[in-house]
């Protein structure tokens, strides 16, 4: 677990890239915040989250991906990853800020254009 990376995965990586490409400018991983976004729009006060769906079990297939070993282990792990997700989502808004989640499958090629459309609406609309 050591070699997971936290920060500049693929997929955060090429969200910043849409979000910057469509003329919008944000901060990275912002300490003073709840959970640390990925990316933070201080004046639109929005947050947008890229999350992995192994570690963060989004219901696609590879969030429902069980590793064979340590069983209580990993599902002590998920299920902890889980409800802090959820805390840190109630806090930001708590405090006044938007917060979109984008799952690592949302990212692959094939849905880029579904991507495209969901972080414009979120950004200009301020849907959630």
């Amino acid at each position: 677990m050591a070699r997971i990376r936290g920060r500049d995965t693929r997929p955060e990586v090429l969200v910043r890239s849409l979000v910057h490409g469509m003329g919008y400018r944000f901060r990275l991983h912002r300490d003073d915040l709840p959970g640390k976004p990925d990316l933070s729009l201080p004046r639109l006060r929005k947050v947008i989250f890229v999350h992995g769906c192994f570690w963060h079990r989004h219901r696609c297939r590879r969030g429902r991906s069980q590793p064979s070993t340590r069983d209580a282990f990993w599902v002590d792990k998920f299920e902890a990853n889980v409800s802090r997700d959820k805390l840190v989502r109630r806090r930001l808004r708590k405090l006044g800020w938007d917060v979109l989640v984008v799952w690592e499958c949302e990212t692959v090629v094939s849905r880029r254009e579904q991507l495209v459309a969901q972080l414009a609406a979120f950004l200009r609309d301020g849907i959630g």
